[in-house]
């Protein structure tokens, strides 16, 4: 029998089912794989490159990222299927050196950098720290004692620290899956449903509540495009006007509420469901047979037998991370007014975190080689991230050289129905964003078009309102759903999830709020014209 909706999951020593869902084998499909590129290949070599129209390859421009997501989808294997996407864009962009033209130049660059150092060896070696002072569990328990009764509250919570961690996407993930993950696994919570609440209240809350960069990113983008925005300021406001017509973000993070409190009336998808059942069921937090992201080295509590653990120990790297990244943050934007280029210490929060977190413990008594056994442990655990991240950080500089996004936006430029433009370009936007596993790439490119396209066909501030939420909304949407998405790939890493596990349940639910978003910028558009 199930177990109530707020009720810690039972572990019955059962096996689990056999027939659950299996990994699809069959390497012929690699040999065919094999073959079409080295036809391409030879096809480059014969002719040489593809012709090159205005910054795209044509329909060949939407090669890679189309195969890499279509064999991530068919195989659930996501390196090789990145590494493949990039070797056919290698070949599209007649650069068949793909480590000497792609991936050392996007190894090495400096956002890599970024994610290299803050989300995997900062995330990873604090969670491993964790492990060795005890301080998520000690944190999961008390907290447990204060709110969480079973999957429901858990659900619940993680939903709340989603909206606190909102200063962006990437970092919502890590702060607030670390933060949550303990306390969930406890009540019987799968991974599954933890990745889709991290990473449903991770980007669209920062859309949403935007105290941070990127009213300041998109109000660069903007600039310009339009009279109505002359200067960087007025798309930072009209970031803010614009809020109430964000339907995707305001609908994902309903969505993920109701989810959360099981009070939706269907939970789409077969699987998730699946993954609901067999959590409360069995216990068993992922399928048969998945790979999850994160090691058992995240996991596994090591705390020596002479250490006590204490709620300082996970209180204090936390409030120096949101201490860092905030404070300054608000200071500047706020009191010195510094709107243009307030503070943002991220990587410096994420780094002084660990090392406080390392000081709390030899002062608490444990020893150094203990401590650092116990990061480097968790640095261990979050290589197949760092992988992962390194291709599809690869996969969008090839798509940036053959042109991408430029190609889908060529060919959807010329719909320009004042009722459909506004859910047009949301979809347009999900479609880079998907294909590309960025938002804030989508914002790039689409916002220059979009925004004087808009003022073309209806230069009314209501209508332009309507078109420049659908971006900001469709480009989350795509990049949320994407499996080359850093979110996506962060939200399964940050919860222990298989990364297909995570893609598959997560999209019919996001298909939920991006529809009801559609229907209504048309209904909205239609009533103005």
């Amino acid at each position: 029998m199930s177990a109530s909706p707020d009720t810690p999951a039972s572990k019955p020593s059962t096996p689990k089912d056999a027939s659950s869902e299996r990994r699809p084998h069959g390497s012929w499909r690699w040999f065919v794989v094999g073959l079409v590129i080295l036809g391409l290949a030879g096809l480059v070599g014969v002719a040489g490159r593809f012709p090159e129209i205005n910054g795209h390859y044509g329909v060949w421009s939407i090669l890679p990222p189309f195969v890499a997501i279509v064999l991530a989808f068919w195989t659930r294997e996501v390196v090789s299927a990145l590494f493949v996407g990039i070797a056919v864009g290698g070949v599209v962009a007649g650069e068949l050196n793909i480590v000497q033209e792609f991936l050392i130049p996007a190894i090495g660059t400096q956002d890599f950098a970024l994610i290299l150092l803050v989300y995997l060896w900062a995330l990873g070696g604090l969670i491993g720290l964790w492990t060795r002072t005890g301080g998520a569990l000690r944190f999961a328990e008390w907290a447990s004692g204060l709110v969480v009764r079973g999957p429901r509250t858990a659900k619940l919570f993680a939903w709340v620290m989603g909206l606190v961690f909102h200063q962006g996407g990437t970092i919502s993930t890590v702060l607030t899956g670390a933060t949550v993950r303990p306390i969930s696994d406890e009540h019987g919570v799968s991974h599954e449903e933890l990745s889709y609440m991290v990473d449903s209240t991770a980007s669209p809350a920062a859309t949403l509540i935007p105290f941070n960069v990127w009213p300041i990113f998109v109000g660069g983008l903007v600039a310009g495009t339009i009279p109505m925005f002359e200067t960087s300021q007025d798309g930072i406001a009209f970031f803010f006007s614009a809020l109430p017509y964000n339907f995707y973000a305001i609908l994902a993070i309903f969505i993920t509420l109701l989810f959360a409190l099981e009070k939706l009336p269907w939970v789409p998808g077969k699987q998730m469901r699946a993954a609901m059942k067999r959590s409360r069921e069995t216990g068993e937090l992922d399928r048969e047979g998945a790979n999850p992201l994160a090691s058992d080295d995240l996991t596994e509590m090591k705390v020596p037998d002479d250490y006590r653990p204490g709620l300082f120990d996970f209180f204090g790297p936390i409030g120096t991370l949101l201490g860092v990244a905030i404070i300054p943050y608000l200071f500047t934007y706020f009191y010195l007014g510094m709107r243009d280029d307030p503070t943002l210490l991220i990587a410096e929060a994420f780094v002084l975190a660990v090392l406080l977190g390392i000081g709390i413990a030899m002062a608490k008594g444990m020893k150094l080689q203990d401590a650092i056994d116990g990061f480097v442990d968790g640095c261990r655990g979050v290589t197949i991230g760092a992988i992962i991240l390194a291709l599809a950080v690869t996969l969008k500089e090839v798509a940036d050289a053959v042109g991408t996004a430029e190609y889908v936006v060529m060919l959807t430029a010329d719909i320009l129905s004042p009722i459909f433009l506004p859910s047009l370009l949301m979809a347009l936007c999900l479609i880079i964003a998907f294909s590309t596993g960025t938002s804030w790439g989508t914002y790039a490119v689409v916002f220059p078009v979009a925004m004087p396209l808009a003022w073309a066909v209806q230069p009314d501030p209501f209508f332009i309102a309507l078109c420049f939420a659908a971006v900001v909304g469709g480009s989350v949407f795509g990049d949320q759903c994407s499996p080359i998405s850093d979110t996506t790939i962060l939200s399964s890493l940050a919860t222990g999830c298989d990364l297909m596990d995570h893609v598959y349940t997560q999209i019919p639910l996001a298909l939920l709020a991006g529809g009801g978003a559609a229907l209504l910028y048309i209904l909205l558009a239609a009533f103005m014209v």
